[in-house]
């Protein structure tokens, strides 16, 4: 980037999307436009409307920066501090796991199924930036929510996506351990999670930028399934008869999700599919008239 000294939006947007397919990186150009529309905070449409504009050199300055970072690893999503999720701009950093467009999948199906109930209640588990929690009060506008995280740092980010998205009203932040936070007379008619379920082992091997998320948000114990136990074994004592527990899976972890959620009491258990045709989620609903497991004493 040192010759020639002129450079256009085109010409720039040009060659850094070179430059990040020889890093391996796989959406380059959008990557490319989405950090110089940060740099001129502009609409990615600007950059096409004004493809002929020179930058200055404090402009040039940032972007090389930014460049520099995406390419060592780090996740444009936290470089530019927001990700689109089901219509809604979150505030990211690098205290929460970045929303996934396959989490869309799944959570516009409960949301298609709640959003003309009246005073639907939600539980969030591991809320993260607020995504589920905060999309969910959004398009279901008297829904309430109790939304979970063990991250201090993890919750101011959800609270400010709540308070930007007009919701902040309807939903209670907790820090603490999952289902630990939950006090032991309270019911949802939902219970969302995207949990940790990477293995432990398997973390090494994850691209550069994911490993820079935050490890409680990757790592779900040696086989994955730490979280998935917790939800199956205890769960369902949390759901109203007829409510529904709906969890994100990894892949090839939705077989034994299911039979592990089977096995807690809950009925109809089936699988969520993203966009590209992949079980992307387990769900099921706690029956009318549901034995619950016994309880152990002490344990909420």
């Amino acid at each position: 980037m040192n010759a020639p000294e002129i450079w256009t939006i085109q010409r720039l947007i040009t060659w850094t999307t070179g430059y990040f397919r020889s890093h391996g990186i796989d959406e380059a150009r959008l990557d490319a436009e989405l950090l110089l529309g940060y740099v001129l905070q502009k609409p990615r449409i600007y950059l096409y409307t004004h493809f002929d504009q020179i930058m200055d050199r404090a402009e040039l300055a940032r972007y090389r920066e930014l460049i520099q970072r995406r390419a060592a690893g780090y996740c444009t999503a936290v470089l530019i501090g927001k990700k689109e999720f089901m219509g809604i701009d979150f505030a990211v950093d690098e205290h929460v796991l970045v929303p996934r467009p396959d989490t869309e999948a799944w959570m516009e199906k409960l949301i298609q199924r709640f959003r003309s109930l009246p005073n639907v209640t939600l539980l969030d588990l591991g809320t993260g930036s607020g995504a589920l929690a905060v999309s969910f009060l959004y398009y279901c506008r008297e829904a309430r929510a109790v939304a979970v995280d063990i991250s201090a740092e993890a919750l101011a980010v959800a609270q400010r996506n709540a308070e930007a998205a007009g919701v902040a009203d309807r939903i209670i932040f907790r820090q603490g351990d999952f289902l630990e936070a939950v006090n032991t007379n309270e019911t949802f008619d939902l219970i969302v999670s995207n949990p940790p379920y990477i293995p432990t082992e398997d973390i090494k091997g994850l691209a550069q930028e994911v490993r820079r998320e935050p490890a409680l948000a990757l790592d779900g114990g040696p086989d994955g399934l730490r979280f998935y136990r917790i939800l199956g074994e205890r769960a369902v004592r949390y759901l109203r008869p007829g409510g529904i527990l709906a969890a994100e899976v990894g892949i090839h972890q939705a077989e034994e999700v299911k039979a592990l959620f089977a096995a807690g009491g809950l009925s109809e258990v089936q699988c969520i599919r993203d966009y590209g045709g992949i079980d992307r989620a387990v769900w099921g609903k706690r029956p009318a008239a549901a034995a619950l497991p016994d309880d152990k004493e002490g344990e909420v």
